[in-house]
């Protein structure tokens, strides 16, 4: 038996502000030479202008999107950050605190405002939670990119793209169907199962409602 990594992209379209399934794929791993022909074929097939992509932080991942999406800004999904900062909470009574502090990084609606109160929380933790003071200033700007002003992204866009879980509940449906199937002989019988869970998740998606809208009303 052996086990697979499902990749999976998902896109919001520019002109109606729509979710669409990009494509998949299944790989060995999720090693950076997966990801990167995984971005290659999507190229290829006519994916083009991104001007954002939002993922949680996989070294294979981020490397291959420095290849291949080379000066496309990456925001690192604040719910996955959230998650991680607990793992240098070393008191279970500073974990609520802490969740709630960087809740508030993430909550201002500028990056400068956003900046200043990150240095603030960190200067604070300095002397009760070093290693996770050190870990905040290193990391949790990589879940600010959404505020950068260059975006020109709204209140509503960023609330929409600041974290993966729009593709989160995607992989849980994907678990779910294959959990029935628990074996697959090969990669292109998941392949086939994924394939046409995911078209009829693109098409639902892609005939509802809008997802996206710069405007501050949505």
């Amino acid at each position: 038996m052996v086990d697979c990594a499902v990749l999976i992209a998902m896109g919001v379209r520019a002109d109606d502000g729509k979710r669409m399934i990009l494509g998949t794929s299944v790989s060995l791993s999720e090693a950076e030479v997966h990801w990167r022909a995984f971005l290659e074929r999507l190229q290829d097939r006519g994916m083009h202008g991104v001007k954002l992509v939002v993922s949680d932080d996989h070294k294979g991942l981020k490397a291959a999107l420095k290849a291949r999406l080379t000066g496309v800004p990456w925001q690192r999904c604040q719910c996955h950050l959230q998650r991680n900062a607990q793992g240098y909470v070393a008191r279970k009574d500073q974990r609520a605190s802490v969740a709630e502090s960087i809740r508030a990084i993430f909550n201002q609606p500028k990056r400068k405002d956003a900046d200043e109160l990150l240095r603030r929380t960190v200067d604070s933790y300095r002397k009760s939670a070093p290693r996770l003071a050190e870990w905040m200033e290193e990391n949790i700007p990589e879940g600010l990119t959404v505020l950068d002003a260059k975006l020109g992204l709204s209140a509503a866009a960023c609330r929409r793209l600041r974290t993966t879980n729009a593709l989160e509940r995607v992989n849980k449906e994907i678990k779910r169907r294959t959990r029935v199937a628990t074996l697959f002989p090969n990669e292109e019988s998941i392949l086939r199962l994924v394939s046409a869970l995911l078209m009829e998740i693109s098409e639902e998606w892609e005939t509802g409602r809008v997802y996206i809208t710069n405007e501050d009303g949505d």
